[in-house]
């Protein structure tokens, strides 16, 4: 569908291509299009919803300067997908044991669970993670930043133990069937806690070098790194590690994952093509309508014609599997997901466990209080996000979950 809606009231316009734009999601995009930086325009996508400073499901250009909230704290958080030489009858029966096997091979959550300790981190780090630490580690790929910011990782062992584990909220692990009934897997997660303590530390950055002209912002966290300082370059430094380390911990996620279903089926999974990945809290510099910009997208993800991505949706719903069409009137972005329709708190006190199994039903999941800000109804109809975006993607799969591992 074309642009539902075009924003004229700011300095640049805001093309929305949602047809729900709440008014907290309208003041934040206006918040963001009348500042002196943006270029030509912003993009809302489907799946848009306020966030902090920024709306998620947004795509904002920028020249000299970026915005470290608009990209956020889960910096790199993406998803991975990859479809197995195994069809429905391959796992039929076997849901529930693909589920628990995933769990005891995955760190995940804020429980003491199979490898784990208490806050979904290893207890033990295995030898192929050791190894890449030891060979790609922070202290090598941002010399800079670590010798200005050394409090930028907290515990060095954190940033160790944490890649290769899923983390919590809406991260999740899923054994998924195609229209053909062939196997998928495709997961969610991020950067983790090092992200967060990146993101955090250069928001906060930002609001100081701001000084007396934060207060001229509508919002604080609007608050921006101008290119040619040497925080800008910082952050410039550490978002690119933090993406790199968000990637690897979905590749490591993805090879325990496998190892996981092969035991439970007594032999190794082959994956069918290629790895499909794709970032949705980045910030990249590109070439548009003939301009060098840094583009973030917030909750997008990028769709060139060459693109291959992941659209999905709730844990009781479907995902999608696309091909960008290089729209460039949102800088070829695409939604990255439903979307919530409503906060975690909201969805804990309106929905019981009742609504929770009926609207996961099918699908081997948790099914207690302890996932209900997850329950599907706090999230837009997928369907619907994918049917506002098609000059946006090409559908190239429709997936159907079986297990889902939430965070």
């Amino acid at each position: 569908m074309p642009i539902y809606e075009v924003i004229h009231t700011g300095r640049v316009p805001v093309h929305v291509y949602a047809d729900d734009l709440d008014d907290t999601s309208r003041r934040q995009l206006m918040n963001v299009a009348n500042l002196p930086f943006v270029f030509r325009q912003v993009a809302a996508m489907p799946d848009v919803h306020a966030g902090l400073g920024a709306v998620i499901g947004s795509v904002i250009p920028t020249e000299k300067a970026v915005i470290p909230a608009a990209v956020g704290v889960d910096i790199g958080c993406g998803m991975q997908a990859v479809k197995l030489a195994l069809h429905a009858e391959d796992v039929q029966g076997r849901a529930e044991d693909l589920r628990e096997a995933i769990e005891q091979a995955v760190p995940h959550g804020r429980t003491d669970q199979g490898g784990a300790n208490d806050q979904g981190a290893w207890r033990t780090v295995p030898e192929a993670i050791r190894a890449y630490w030891a060979k790609q580690g922070i202290e090598q790929r941002l010399p800079q930043v670590l010798q200005h910011h050394p409090k930028l990782l907290h515990k060095r062992v954190n940033a160790e133990r944490h890649l290769g584990t899923l983390g919590t909220g809406n991260h999740f692990i899923e054994i998924s069937l195609d229209e053909t009934q062939k196997v998928w897997v495709v997961l969610h997660s991020g950067s983790r806690g090092v992200g967060n303590r990146i993101g955090t530390y250069f928001i906060e950055q930002a609001r100081r070098e701001m000084g007396s002209r934060l207060q001229k912002l509508p919002d604080a966290d609007l608050a921006w790194l101008q290119e040619g300082t040497e925080s800008f370059q910082d952050y410039v430094q550490a978002v690119a590690w933090a993406q790199d380390y968000a990637k690897a911990n979905r590749r490591f996620m993805m090879q325990a994952t496998l190892q996981a279903i092969g035991r439970v089926l007594g032999r190794p999974p082959s994956v069918v093509g290629e790895v499909i990945d794709c970032h949705h809290n980045t910030m990249e510099r590109e070439e548009h309508f003939q301009r060098t910009l840094w583009v973030t997208r917030k909750g997008a993800i990028r769709a060139r014609k060459t693109d291959l991505g992941i659209v999905p949706g709730s844990m009781g719903a479907k995902s999608y599997i696309v091909r960008g069409t290089g729209n460039p009137e949102t800088f070829c972005s695409s939604a990255h997901g439903a979307g919530r329709k409503m906060s975690r708190n909201e969805a804990a006190r309106r929905f019981t466990t009742a609504d929770l199994q009926q609207q996961t039903a099918g699908v081997a999941c948790r099914k207690t209080a302890s996932v209900m800000d997850e329950i599907p109804a706090a999230y837009k109809d997928i369907d619907k996000v994918m049917a506002r975006q098609s000059d946006l993607v090409e559908i190239l799969h429709v997936l159907k979950q079986i297990v889902c591992v939430k965070g």
